[in-house]
Order: structure tokens, then C-alpha cells, then sequence
């Protein structure tokens, strides 16, 4: 059974929990949740992703990004559930701990 899409104010709630310690800030981008990570070379950038490609296949849960030197550009929805769900806002903590 997919994870449950969450509804407007449980994804305003969760969004302003989120972005509290974050910089920049998440967004929503339509039906996702959206965020630039810029780093300080691409070194940095590229062990973010593994961290982040660890944590998201124990999650059983990937990420769409892209890598341009020291920038990562990702978005997270859940696919299966159509939306944003409870599952993209603990991927976007866990990067967050890893940058």
C-alpha cells in the first residue's frame, strides 16, 4: 500500500519544520519538493550523494537529482502516492543532516 499523500497544511507544517535550520530553504515545486545544494567543490557534492544514495535506498526511496560539478539539484516526490508524503520530508532531513 503507497505511502499516504499528505494534505496542504500537514505539508505547510511539515515544510516550515523542515527549513528552520535549513539554507536555502525547501520548496514545493508543484507536486514535489524541490531544493539546490551548492557545495564547496565537486568532492563535497559527490559525497553528499553517496551519503544521500545510502540513506534513501534504506529508505527504499530515491531521490530525483542531477550533479553539475558542486551543485546537486534535487527533487523528491512519491510516485506511487501522487504528491508529497511523509516519506519525501524524512529523505529531505536526512540530506540536510548529510550537507
Amino acid at each position: 500500500m503507497p505511502e499516504p499523500k499528505l494534505r496542504v497544511d500537514e505539508i505547510a507544517r511539515a515544510l516550515a519544520e523542515l527549513n528552520r535550520t535549513a539554507d536555502p530553504a525547501w520548496e514545493v515545486a508543484g507536486d514535489a519538493l524541490h531544493k539546490v545544494f551548492v557545495f564547496e567543490n565537486f568532492i563535497a557534492a559527490f559525497g553528499f550523494m553517496t551519503g544521500a544514495a545510502l540513506a534513501a535506498e534504506k529508505m527504499n526511496h530515491h531521490p530525483e537529482w542531477s550533479n553539475v560539478y558542486k551543485t546537486v539539484d534535487i527533487t523528491l516526490r512519491t510516485h506511487e502516492s501522487g504528491g508529497i508524503t511523509q516519506l519525501d520530508f524524512d529523505l529531505a532531513a536526512r540530506m540536510e543532516a548529510l550537507a
